[in-house]
């Protein structure tokens, strides 16, 4: 079924971050693409978090993702939270539904997605306390993940991710780990493309690291990582789904997510 043009009946999706990129926007255009769907994507940025929520309520824009580092401060501007941001309480995704904004998280079944399959006695450290930390965290304590270390400089913040998941936390890096977690902006594309997110003898020594980290693909976290190797791009691919899932009510075709993947990461 062609798509049709766009026109005054076509519904909005956009997202929210402090760094934009097009992998969201690719990949969800070329969903709407494939599937016929009246509908379009567009990233955005903003220094307005209130103006720029009550402009997806006032505007009637069906859905946005929300990105570092707006995750947690979107919280008090909504309506409400589904199930996967109240526990966890950070929100990745807004759907409107006639006014009424609801957060979501599709972070945490992208994550659980993708450690489903790593040994539950493997000890982790995991580099972060905001919003996708949380996600992080939660989505391993849920998948029987006990021996762990939550690592941030924020005392407050990693001390309470730490105790409510029962982690350990650490604000300087501990002692070699095999499998490590990076969910901050260190070594994102910006200021921080070049930082390292744990020391790389930490690195050189693990078995498995993850990145939640999407642009570059390959950080200089990964870059240093000997054997196994998650990237932010499969995370944005699990979560993105999900998001398209929210906000149309479809699931697209194994087939179909794997082109509009490919069609995103050559953009």
């Amino acid at each position: 079924m062609p798509q049709p043009p766009i026109s005054r009946e076509t519904r909005l999706c956009m997202s929210l971050s402090a760094r934009p990129g097009n992998f969201g926007t690719r990949f969800h255009n070329r969903l709407y693409a494939l599937l016929g769907l009246d509908y379009l994507y567009k990233a955005f940025s903003t220094t307005d978090l209130p103006g720029a929520v009550a402009g997806i309520r006032a505007l009637g824009i069906r859905g946005c993702a929300i990105s570092m580092p707006f995750k947690e401060a979107v919280i008090p501007l909504l309506d409400g939270l589904a199930p996967t941001a109240a526990a966890i309480d950070s929100v990745n995704t807004i759907v409107n539904d006639g006014g009424r904004l609801t957060g979501h998280n599709t972070d945490y079944a992208a994550v659980a997605a993708l450690v489903a399959d790593i040994d539950r006695d493997m000890p982790f450290v995991l580099h972060g306390s905001g919003g996708m930390a949380k996600a992080v965290a939660a989505a391993l304590r849920d998948g029987g993940f006990r021996h762990g270390t939550i690592l941030s400089r924020n005392r407050a913040a990693g001390g309470a991710l730490a105790s409510l998941y029962g982690f350990d936390h650490a604000i300087a890096p501990p002692g070699p780990a095999p499998f490590l977690i990076n969910a901050t902006p260190l070594g994102m594309t910006g200021a921080d493309a070049d930082a390292l997110a744990f020391p790389a003898d930490m690195i050189t020594r693990c078995e498995i690291a993850f990145d939640v980290v999407q642009y570059p693909p390959e950080t200089p976290f990964l870059s240093l990582a000997p054997r196994r190797r998650i990237t932010g791009v499969e995370v944005a691919v699990l979560q993105a789904v999900e998001q398209f899932l929210l906000y149309t009510g479809i699931r697209p075709a194994p087939a179909q997510i794997a082109e509009a993947a490919a069609f995103a990461r050559a953009g």
